[in-house]
């Protein structure tokens, strides 16, 4: 399989993006979620066998979604968030590219979402698992929880995301917990620091008495 370089992903989102603004957003995110994916696949102990470069297109590809959120006036057509990853599964099916490259995208949102989770919830997404199997895609899903596109984009410390998550439910807490044990935990303060982003931590408890 021919993986596409950085160049060329570089084009596809300018291709995609219907405003400057977003593309700066979504591609500056993919090229930071590449960064924390690098740093955990160097760390001493690092799961040996792991394709690094489809880690790499895996990551700078995983949100192309995004775009399609919007029209090219850059008005929200879609409503929920959610879709981000099907939508971009799409894509990248309509640019040709394979399976295998878009099931980064609808395999990377949360830690992932089982066909039992969207009939439950009652989520707008086509019910099916959509769930992290290999080991890349499993790394890029967990490198994507550190750093957020909120406003001002920021990166997350492995505490703060855990706390969100739990939100979601216990097994989806564990889930990360077993990615934490798997890969590590970059360094969010470094990363933020080379984009000048800020991080967010797990408060700390109130103090009494």
């Amino acid at each position: 399989m021919r993986l596409p370089t950085p160049a060329e992903i570089r084009a596809l989102h300018e291709r995609h993006a219907p405003s400057e603004e977003l593309f700066d957003l979504v591609h500056t995110h993919c090229e930071a979620v590449w960064a924390i994916a690098e740093e955990l696949l160097g760390a001493p102990g690092a799961e040996a066998g792991v394709d690094r470069e489809l880690v790499r297109v895996g990551c700078l590809l995983h949100d192309v979604g995004v775009y399609r959120l919007y029209d090219a006036s850059g008005r929200r057509v879609h409503e929920s968030y959610l879709l981000h990853g099907v939508l971009g599964h799409e894509l990248l099916r309509d640019e040709g590219l394979p399976e295998e490259l878009s099931r980064f995208c609808s395999r990377h949102t949360g830690v992932g979402l089982t066909r039992r989770d969207i009939q439950a919830q009652k989520l707008p997404l086509p019910a099916d698992d959509y769930v992290a199997v290999t080991v890349e895609e499993r790394l890029v899903m967990y490198a994507d929880k550190f750093h957020s596109k909120t406003t001002p984009p920021r990166f997350l410390t492995a505490d703060a995301y855990a706390a969100e998550i739990r939100r979601f439910g216990e097994d989806k807490a564990v889930a990360f917990a077993g990615l934490r044990a798997e890969f590590g935990e970059p360094d969010v303060h470094a990363q933020a620091r080379a984009l000048g982003h800020a991080v967010k931590s797990l408060a700390p408890p109130e103090a009494t008495g």
